[in-house]
């Protein structure tokens, strides 16, 4: 197995390691398989001839060999249907793992980091490139310990009669194991990551056409976009026409190989029988079961006209890892209160070596405050926002809650602290339930009524047929775009949070529709901290200190 098979291997491990006993159970019973088919081809050459030889002998035992090559023949059946079943189960149940793995240390980066990359891009790198690791196990390692062990069992089988022909065999046989499938590996690698590369950008493309779908439509760019996607789709299939002849070529070089194994068990048989080591019925059972012996070869050439996929889609996924979360957790974190005065004490902020941001900005905000946080686009509000929830952290000054920075807190406790609702907050595809339950799982009947009341869309739930367990479609489609924001509010209502932050959460609304928002906003927020940004018109009575942001 070559370094880089290796290096996934090693990175691999602990997900390897956790499921370790039912890998070993699926390689054995691939092994189990394999022997039941050489047995099989074995038995059935050695009587077949040793029948054929005896003619109408009265004591050639026919029953017996009859009854073992029955049962290898169900034991093969039973072994193969048991080998799909573990090793399919086992793979699929670690690629599930590392999905979940993947998706958690996505949602650990900050938006600058995922800025990085295409949302489409993401997407692949959790699902397709995930998915093309199933040949690591499947396709490397399962068989190659397999052939591997396989081909030392038959060559201690055979070598009970003829040790020279046996390890000649074998040595030929592991050979040709590993130079076809490494050399079509070796060919396979350019197109196989060229191939991963497009796929991600083709679904990236699709995802892309999806959400700007009107506007491409309005400004006539559907053909222009229908023929980049023809072009992608062309290219797309041209890599996989190269895997497929690689391939083909692979197992046209794997029969020419089993050719001269098979002349070579002829003519080193030939010699063993005349010399009286083997006799006619063991030279064609020995001859047969080296064919069977070639049943190795297919998983391994499998695995290695997709060596380049599997390597592509693994160094994707690696490079989510390899990007470690700006936001991470100190060593050592202080405990947050869980609630208390929002200090920010000359704090300022900017991206990289750009323009600042924000420039020396102190505030003092008590807990139970009701903050507007006003100014032109562009000033730093949702930049603001997203340092008191410490999704970045500020370049100079710090942010203290309730006297403590939150820099040296973990993360998560701000989270729990700090709620927030963005005018992008959005409704999840599921019931009405499950959209509220995000904030407060075991909230009851009872409690979420009492959120959509404070949110002013309860009469609206009791109109629909199935009330709270009525499907809401993918990003809200079913609702209208204040009853998005009042089911958004509604689950803000139900955190435990004691600190509200919203970004332009009127953003879209009427004014008579944004006038009943802030106002149940401001009831259901008493006692809490709220902050807004906002370029909406300030209702009276809401809040009780406003900040102009202008730029530094």
């Amino acid at each position: 197995m070559n370094p880089r098979a290796m290096n996934l291997l090693a990175w691999l491990q602990p997900w390897l390691a956790a499921h370790a006993g039912r890998l070993l159970l699926a390689i054995a019973v691939a092994l189990i398989t394999i022997w039941a088919g050489v047995g099989l081809f074995m038995v059935a050459g050695w009587f077949l001839t040793a029948a054929f030889l005896a003619g109408t002998t009265v004591g050639f035992d026919l029953f017996a060999p009859s009854a073992l090559i029955r049962g290898l023949s169900f034991l093969r059946i039973g072994s193969r249907y048991g080998e799909r079943i573990l090793g399919h189960s086992v793979t699929l149940t670690i690629l599930a793992d590392l999905r979940t793995r993947v998706f958690a240390h996505v949602l650990t980066l900050s938006p600058a980091q995922l800025a990085a990359y295409h949302e489409g891009d993401l997407v692949a790198r959790l699902t397709a490139d995930v998915d093309v690791l199933d040949g690591l196990f499947l396709q490397w390692v399962a068989p190659a310990l397999v052939a591997a062990l396989a081909g030392l069992s038959f060559g201690l089988l055979v070598g009970v009669r003829d040790p020279w022909l046996a390890w000649s065999v074998c040595m030929v046989l592991w050979a040709g194991a590993l130079a076809v499938p490494g050399w079509i590996a070796w060919q396979a690698r350019p197109p196989g990551r060229a191939l991963q590369v497009d796929a991600a950008q083709m679904r990236d493309r699709v995802q892309q056409a999806v959400q700007a779908h009107t506007d491409m439509l309005a400004f006539g760019l559907l053909e222009q976009a229908k023929s980049e996607f023809d072009a992608l789709a062309g290219q797309l299939a041209r890599r996989r026409d190269a895997l497929a002849a690689g391939s083909a070529l692979g197992q046209l070089m794997q029969q020419v190989f089993m050719g001269g194994v098979v002349l070579l068990l002829l003519s080193l048989g030939a010699w063993a029988w005349q010399d009286g080591r083997l006799s006619g019925p063991q030279w064609v059972g020995v001859v047969l079961g080296g064919i069977g012996l070639s049943e190795v070869w297919g998983p391994l050439m499998r695995g290695a006209s997709r060596a380049g996929v599997l390597a592509a889609g693994s160094r994707r996924v690696r490079a989510l890892f390899q990007t470690r979360t700006a936001m991470a957790a100190p060593a050592r974190p202080l405990a947050l209160p869980d609630e208390g005065a929002l200090t920010l004490d000359r704090v300022s902020c900017r991206h990289g070596q750009g323009r600042w941001i924000l420039r020396r900005f102190s505030q003092h905000w008590p807990m139970g405050s009701r903050v507007a946080v006003i100014g032109p686009s562009g000033v730093g509000k949702s930049t603001l926002l997203a340092l008191l929830l410490r999704i970045q952290d500020p370049t100079e000054g710090e942010i203290r809650l309730g006297g403590v920075p939150l820099h040296r807190a973990d993360p998560a406790q701000v989270h729990a602290r700090i709620a927030l609702l963005t005018q992008f907050s959005p409704a999840f595809i599921g019931t009405v339930r499950e959209n509220l339950q995000i904030a407060a799982p075991q909230a009851s009947d009872v409690q979420l009524w009492q959120a959509l009341e404070k949110a002013q869309l309860a009469d609206f739930v009791r109109t629909l047929a199935n009330g709270l367990d009525t499907w809401v479609d993918e990003g809200g489609a079913t609702l209208s775009v204040g009853q998005v924001r009042r089911l958004c509010l509604a689950r803000i209502f139900l955190s435990p949070a004691r600190i509200w932050v919203l970004d332009e959460p009127t953003a879209g609304l009427d004014a008579p529709t944004a006038r009943a928002f802030f106002d149940a906003l401001a009831h259901a927020a008493h006692g809490r901290t709220l902050i807004v940004a906002t370029h909406a018109d300030l209702p009276p009575g809401v809040f009780d200190t406003v900040v102009r942001l202008q730029a530094p």
